[in-house]
């Protein structure tokens, strides 16, 4: 069986969130968030539609060679900064930027003799206490940073929300507070906001926002949309529909005999399955768009293959495009179904996948 599940990734949507958060980001610089392979979507293709951002942010710098090798000469930032010394030669080779959360890494820092400047964003923990230095600390750390020959003494200040997403959770606001009266007498640029800071907290735009999610049409906020604030899915996942059976009442249908027919009642085979990235933990009564209209599905998930209630899409026929998730039918509504989170069903699409673009 030849596969046939596609992600096709729209350009335009992409570009389309950019502006949207150019315009909500009240003269911030904007900086994209470009790790796991641009949240699933494609690292060189996402960079080129985001090419007007004022910096991309990488997780790794293999990533950064990438978009280098790619041609591009936006600022890059590697938000876990450098692992080993050998590490500083190979940002400054790439031209990149480093955040430094550690006192390891002022160590390494500390230890270069003669090396041209680099880059830094100093990052301050504010209650996410996952990286980041003492907050208490940021005027030392920076004077230290700004002393030392090897450092440009342009160093960003940045943190970390934890809950931002929890539009009436008070913790960012203290976390906001907390920046605020540890940098207050800091010269620099500020860096504080992620896709939901940009969205629930506009005393926290700074000089940087720094976006993730939103870019790709994603939700930042429990039982929302990217839609529902105005931004566009950039990945539709689909595949084909491959065969139709009438099963009996009362028949079981998948691995473990999950579901039992109510009716009669024609079922669906389409060719997607947990080894194309569509989550296992979906369970019967996940919505799915065959041919434009709405079935679900029944039974478990399979390696390559989900089975399809089409008692609501009579019209199916073999050959119908199937719709897992796309701008039609959100993926934040899969992601809810399957417990889990629609990041981690784009960034977890595989490579037999096809992957195929839409728009300019």
């Amino acid at each position: 069986m030849a596969r046939s599940a596609v992600a096709t990734i729209h350009l335009d949507a992409l570009r389309a969130n950019l502006a949207r958060i150019r315009a909500l980001a009240g003269g911030a610089k904007v900086m994209a968030v470009v790790k796991a392979d641009a949240y699933g979507h494609g690292l060189e293709r996402c960079a080129r539609a985001f090419a007007g951002a004022d910096a991309f942010g990488v997780a790794s710098i293999a990533d950064g060679l990438r978009l280098r090798a790619a041609g591009h000469r936006n600022r890059i930032v590697v938000l876990s900064g450098p692992d080993a010394p050998s590490d500083l030669a190979e940002m400054r080779r790439l031209d990149l930027e480093a955040v430094i959360h550690h006192d390891s890494q002022l160590d390494m820092l500390a230890a270069e003799n003669g090396a041209p400047r680099l880059r830094v964003w100093l990052k301050l923990d504010t209650g996410m206490h996952r990286l980041g230095f003492p907050a208490e600390r940021a005027a030392g750390l920076h004077a230290r940073l700004r002393s030392m020959p090897s450092v440009d003494p342009d160093v960003v200040l940045m943190t970390h929300f934890a809950a931002s997403d929890e539009f009436g959770n008070d913790f960012t606001a203290r976390q906001i507070a907390l920046f605020e009266n540890a940098t207050r007498d800091i010269a620099g640029e500020r860096a504080l906001s992620n896709s939901a800071g940009v969205l629930g907290w506009p005393d926290a735009r700074g000089d940087w926002v720094r976006v993730g999610g939103l870019l790709y049409g994603l939700s930042v906020a429990e039982g929302r949309t990217g839609a529902d604030f105005g931004f566009k899915a950039a990945m539709t996942l689909s595949t084909r529909l491959i065969a139709i059976s009438a099963v009996k009442r009362g028949e079981r249908i998948g691995y473990g005999s999950t579901y039992e027919c109510v009716e009669d009642m024609p079922v669906g085979v389409a060719a997607i399955g947990y080894g194309d990235g569509y989550p296992r933990s979906a369970p019967s009564g996940t919505p799915v768009l065959v041919g434009g209209a709405q079935a679900t599905i029944v039974g478990r998930v399979s390696m390559d293959l989900v089975t399809l209630d089409l008692r609501s899409a009579p019209s199916a026929s073999i050959g119908d495009t199937v719709t897992l998730w796309g701008q039609e039918l959100p993926v934040e509504t899969v992601a809810q179904r399957a417990g889990t989170i629609s990041y981690e069903l784009t960034c977890g699409v595989t490579r037999r996948v096809l992957f195929a673009e839409d728009g300019r």
